[in-house]
């Protein structure tokens, strides 16, 4: 069994930045890919950063390159989701999510367990 505990959420000017951690327990976090999604009010949850068992390979949703940054230490078990230039429409609860591979997926269905999710609220 994995618990993921997600941190760092809050309300923020657009423009500002935020960063949100998740510490990871109970199975084995550095053989892992891990990654963040979002779910809006009224939408679906989409996948927003993901990132491979050793760090060196990202990837990102189109609406959030170049402004997020996800990273990774093996050694705490933790997974980080650094975000600047925050705008309203990143509005969302996001979720840390256990992957079932080595290797970063977009997909929620290879994702096997899920945090309870951190609010991030961007004022205009």
């Amino acid at each position: 069994q994995v618990q993921l505990v997600e941190s760092g959420g809050g309300l923020v000017q657009a423009g500002g930045s935020l960063r949100l951690s998740c510490a990871a327990s109970g199975r084995t976090f550095s053989s892992v890919a891990m990654g963040w999604f979002r779910q809006a009010p009224g939408k679906e949850r989409e996948f927003v950063a993901g990132i491979n068992w050793s760090g060196d390979r990202l990837l990102y949703v189109d609406s959030v390159k170049g402004r997020f940054t996800i990273s990774r230490d093996n050694a705490k078990n933790m997974v980080y989701l650094q975000m600047n230039s925050l705008k309203p429409e990143d509005t969302a609860v996001y979720y840390c999510a256990f992957g079932r591979f080595s290797e970063v997926n977009v997909a929620q269905s290879l994702y096997d367990y899920w945090g309870q999710g951190t609010q991030v609220t961007v004022s205009s």
